[in-house]
């Protein structure tokens, strides 16, 4: 038993996030409003902005003036141009956008950053959907983006209040994972069906099958091929090569956190239903495929198209439903592999999908950003319908908006009353121990509490490697504003069992 918690410790800290470079910490570092100030050089550029939508997506060039909690930046010559899908129907020209800080000035940065999107709200009265979901990601560790929100202008006219999305390359593998020399996939935008469908269904080995529906990013060499390997292991491997070899072909723990996150917040307008919007990245150092977050702006059971009754009570196992999504399938047909995935459940709800963790955080996001949502004459949604849609459910496109409070209460009774998380999080606890650590995150100082002896405390970084080892510790004070920012698993163990805390460095 003692052998299968610690495979389960290492598969659960193994490469989900590992320190990095610096990029967009004063953009994501800490709550703000950013003041977005874009000055096109051509006056038609609405018009040609839209013409490039619908042709071949160039870039056009544009001046800009970031201003944050850290002061005025001034660009000259950065690329614009319209993005989205269903976010492109938001009324009026509030339109999705993307900047590409280096599209015409070579090695031009914000913040370090060659690139941000900026997201309209679509769909949410709150404007907080997006954030406050990958804020959850970023506590747990579960690859996603950071985000955060700034009101823009062009040409000196308000356009609106946007949500600021980092941008998934690169820089992002490279902070997050510690590897970018592997191949990087998107899900497809899925909306001619069949083959346009990310679903992860085996086609055949003909490259030309896959095009519509996955977008290669970036590569070395034979990404397809690799791609194409990955799912047809996913299809045809037999059941019990499916269930004991998917931890060598997928980062198996950090996958199952984020399709039960998924499934928490019924998150459908991704994999599990609409077969879009998340990553692929084969990391070259493990050798195993890893799951990113993307472009979730309508979790709370905003996105339910075919799928019957109240999100607030989906089913816990939930694969797709009629749609064919073999990966989701497979796991929920192996008894260890679902059984996994109701432990990251129960992990999930116990420490972040519940009202004392998200209600406050709605809170600070409330009042951060509700004057310039108030200033958004752009906006999708009222005044009142933004005000009470954290609490009462609205009437929206393709049906009910859930109010974001009651529906993490309902949802997470609904979880509750389905789900015996006694076993999945005992896997991890050492005992009844009380384990305080704290702040989370940490910049400068880590306080570690505890209440019953341990035999040894070990803290592991992301990519598995021990950066301290204590034998029979006691409560103590680390000092760690010299270490690597980043995500950190904190290992308790006794003779008999163990427990474990994760925390973040910034």
């Amino acid at each position: 038993m003692k052998n299968f918690i610690t495979l389960l410790l290492f598969a659960f800290c193994s490469l989900s996030q590992v320190s990095g470079q610096t990029e967009g910490n004063n953009v994501f570092g800490s709550d703000q409003v950013l003041s977005v100030d874009v000055t096109f050089y051509n006056s038609n550029f609405w018009s040609i902005l839209n013409e490039e939508y619908e042709g071949d997506q160039n870039y056009i060039p544009a001046g800009i003036a970031i201003t944050s909690n850290t002061g005025t930046t001034l660009l000259d010559s950065v690329g614009i141009r319209l993005k989205g899908n269903s976010s492109m129907n938001h009324p009026g020209d509030k339109k999705p956008f993307k900047v590409d800080f280096n599209r015409f000035i070579s090695g031009q940065s914000y913040d370090l950053l060659k690139k941000l999107n900026f997201n309209n709200g679509f769909k949410d009265p709150t404007f907080v959907r997006e954030k406050i979901f990958y804020d959850v990601c970023e506590a747990a560790g579960i690859l996603s983006p950071r985000a955060t929100f700034a009101e823009v202008t062009f040409n000196g006219t308000p356009w609106g209040f946007y949500t600021v999305v980092e941008q998934i390359d690169d820089q992002f593998l490279d902070r997050s994972i510690g590897d970018d020399e592997g191949h990087l996939f998107k899900a497809g935008s899925n909306f001619g069906g069949g083959d346009d469908e990310a679903s992860l269904v085996y086609l055949g080995s003909d490259t030309v099958l896959y095009e519509n529906a996955y977008d290669l990013k970036q590569t070395e060499s034979n990404g397809w091929e690799d791609l194409i390997d990955f799912i047809e292991f996913i299809n045809n491997a037999s059941d019990q090569d499916f269930e004991t070899q998917l931890q060598d072909h997928l980062d198996i723990t950090p996958y199952l956190q984020s399709a039960a996150l998924d499934n928490l917040f019924s998150n459908l307008d991704t994999y599990t239903l609409s077969a879009r919007n998340y990553y692929l990245y084969h990391n070259m150092t493990t050798n195993r495929w890893q799951w990113i977050k993307w472009d979730s702006n309508e979790t709370f059971g905003s996105y339910a198209f075919g799928v019957p009754g109240n999100m607030t009570e989906l089913d816990l196992d939930f694969d797709g439903g009629n749609q064919d999504r073999p990966l989701l399938e497979r796991i929920m047909e192996s008894d260890a592999l679902r059984a996994a995935y109701h432990a990251e459940m129960c992990w999930l709800r116990e420490n972040w999908f519940n009202s004392a963790f998200l209600e406050p955080r709605l809170d600070e996001l409330k009042a951060l950003i509700q004057s310039a949502v108030y200033a958004d004459d752009n906006k999708m949604f009222s005044n009142n319908q933004f005000e009470n849609n954290f609490n009462t459910n609205q009437g929206g496109m393709g049906g009910t908006l859930y109010g974001l409070k009651p529906f993490i209460e309902d949802r997470a009774d609904y979880v509750d009353s389905n789900l015996n998380c006694t076993t999945g999080i005992a896997s991890r606890d050492a005992g009844n121990a009380s384990v305080s650590v704290y702040p989370n995150p940490a910049s400068e100082e880590l306080n570690i509490k505890f209440d019953v002896p341990f035999t040894s405390i070990c803290i592991f970084n992301a990519q598995g490697q021990e950066v301290l080892k204590m034998m029979n510790p006691k409560p103590t004070v680390l000092h760690v504003q010299d270490w690597p920012q980043g995500v950190y698993l904190i290992v308790f163990e006794t003779a008999a069992s163990t427990k474990t805390a994760r925390i973040i460095l910034q």
